[in-house]
């Protein structure tokens, strides 16, 4: 199943999507300590599963607590992206 966490204003869409059935493979859950902005937690799924969520006071201001790792130009690879081995985050913008 895929989280979405953010929300969409008249500027756009601001989402973070987790891939939870990806993640519940994950050993390290690296993202949680990836994050600049201590934006990753854990949580405990409807099923039972440790699996990487965003913090709710994060999810409506999710655009510009991502601005850190999200210059103009010449972006580098997010660290929260790089640091999920498998691979299950991504972002809308």
């Amino acid at each position: 199943m895929k989280a979405n966490y953010g929300y969409m204003d008249g500027s756009g869409e601001y989402f973070i999507t987790i891939d939870t059935d990806l993640c519940i493979d994950c050993d390290h859950h690296g993202c949680v300590d990836a994050c600049p902005e201590k934006l990753f937690e854990i949580i405990t799924d409807d099923y039972d599963d440790e699996v990487s969520a965003i913090k709710e006071d994060h999810r409506k201001k999710i655009k510009y607590d991502c601005a850190a790792c999200k210059p103009a130009g010449d972006r580098p690879p997010l660290p929260c992206a790089e640091a999920c081995t498998p691979g299950a985050i991504t972002h809308s913008w």
